[in-house]
């Protein structure tokens, strides 16, 4: 009975891992249908840039408020209804007939993902009460995301360049989350048991739609602004941004000061450790999701290569990433941040080496190997920044710093579209007749780079890396 009991754990951890493996395929599935949604939906490049970063941005802001939804209403009913919506709305994206009406469709569909996902974490906690158990668990939970970024590279590459019944490839990325969505749906109804509710808690809904409206304002017209030229209403929406947020600052203080569960503890940013660390995964993430849309475009358009090929490029730099994800957890408690410097060390050296062999006529093998390169540095850096970031944070604030820094981290990939996309996109428009792609993209590598070195900087000021005991 004990035996069976302990088989429906991990059958119930398969299950609600569905979750955070459709939100990552979403991601990286993206990026290699580009060049086709540009052409299915007629869209511009700021339009383009939309179609990733709005599915950051409403992930983004619903993320805290979608953990505390679990908790409320109980995590298999919220878990349920996130994924009925997410696949819905991905249905809707693969049907949609205009930019606009795809980049709507995108923004609910990263709303949806930010109340399906938390609920993944919060079971595996829940279902894992033994540490060993939970630790297992939740390398599992790693080892989903790190399977569904190559899933989505090797599919997106697939479907792109496939028709079903007369169904163009860039929609069957879409619509493939069909299938899996009522598989999935299914399985929760029939086995994951509801969690205990907390009805004492309360939703922030105000402190939600103002670090909407703040983001909105500050990351559409970093997308659209540049391609219109920079009109006045861009600069208003920018500069509004800033307000937005001021206001979003003196609502959360004044909730904390009321004890009115504010959807971010203001205090936290008292600490000095916990702003360097924001800054941290800024950076980082702007980085990472820049690097990753830039050269899915280079290698299609400015290589030729195939949207099938792109993705078959990825996977050792996926293959790389899992192993070097593993050697981190390891080495970190014994080396520290090191183990992070060395692997913005790796990706620097990386991203120089691409500057100087990415050609017209570069070998496809040299290509995988800095792709793989990459792979094996971020590796390093990526699944431990937390670890690393949060070491000098007070245990009570730790689940709280948590939640911000997820937030944060959404926020900050979709600026790495905007921002550092918007640099590799501008060098393509100066000359629309003839774009120059591998110009576009060594000075899109060339801003990565910048973003590098801050990073670095900001693990120079982290204090207390993590000892051995």
């Amino acid at each position: 009975m004990k035996k069976k009991k302990n088989n429906s754990k991990w059958l119930a951890l398969v299950i609600v891992l569905t979750a955070p493996m459709l939100y990552v395929i979403d991601i990286f599935i993206i990026n290699m249908a580009i060049p086709g949604i540009k052409t299915g939906v007629n869209a511009s490049d700021g339009e383009v840039q939309l179609v990733i970063a709005g599915y950051l941005l409403g992930s983004a802001a619903f993320l805290i408020i979608g953990g505390r939804a679990g908790d409320y209403l109980g995590k298999k009913k919220v878990l349920f209804w996130g994924l009925f919506l997410f696949t819905l709305t991905s249905c809707i994206c693969g049907i949609t007939q205009t930019a606009l009406q795809l980049n709507i469709a995108r923004f609910f569909q990263g709303i949806s993902s930010s109340i399906m996902v938390p609920q993944s974490i919060a079971f595996i906690q829940v279902l894992f009460t033994d540490p060993q158990e939970r630790a297992k668990a939740i390398g599992w939970y790693g080892v989903t995301l790190s399977i569904a970024a190559i899933i989505g590279q090797i599919l997106g590459g697939y479907l792109v360049d496939k028709s079903f019944l007369g169904i163009e490839g860039w929609r069957l990325i879409f619509l493939i989350n069909l299938p899996i969505g009522i598989a999935a749906l299914w399985a929760i109804s029939k086995y994951l048991t509801e969690t205990v509710k907390d009805t004492m808690q309360s939703f922030d809904y105000s402190g939600a739609m103002i670090l909407t409206a703040g983001l909105f304002c500050l990351i559409y017209p970093l997308a659209e602004g540049r391609e219109a030229g920079w009109p006045l209403w861009s600069i208003i929406m920018i500069l509004s941004s800033a307000l937005i947020f001021a206001c979003f600052i003196r609502n959360q203080k004044k909730r904390l000061l009321l004890n009115s569960a504010p959807l971010i503890d203001v205090s936290l940013f008292k600490l000095r450790e916990f702003n360097i660390g924001l800054l941290a995964v800024l950076f980082h993430f702007m980085m990472h999701t820049a690097f990753l849309l830039m050269s899915a475009v280079y290698l299609q358009n400015g290589l030729g290569l195939s949207a099938l090929d792109c993705g078959l490029y990825f996977v050792l730099h996926a293959v790389l990433f899992m192993i070097s994800a593993v050697l981190a957890s390891k080495l970190i408690v014994k080396f520290g941040k090191r183990v992070l410097q060395l692997g913005v060390a790796l990706i620097m050296v990386s991203f120089m080496l691409q500057i100087l062999i990415f050609k017209p006529q570069v070998s496809g093998l040299y290509v995988i190997l800095l792709i793989g390169l990459y792979g094996l540095g971020n590796g390093l850096v990526l699944p431990s920044l937390l670890t690393i970031a949060l070491g000098s944070i007070p245990a009570k604030f730790a689940g709280v710093a948590a939640g911000i820094f997820s937030t944060f981290q959404q926020t900050a990939s979709a600026l790495g579209i905007s921002i550092l996309g918007g640099v590799f996109y501008y060098e393509i428009s100066t000359n629309k007749a003839n774009p120059d792609y591998l110009k576009a993209f060594d000075y899109g590598i060339a801003a990565n780079m910048a973003c590098l070195c801050l990073v670095l900087y900001m693990l120079y000021l982290i204090p207390k890396p993590i000892k051995a005991k």
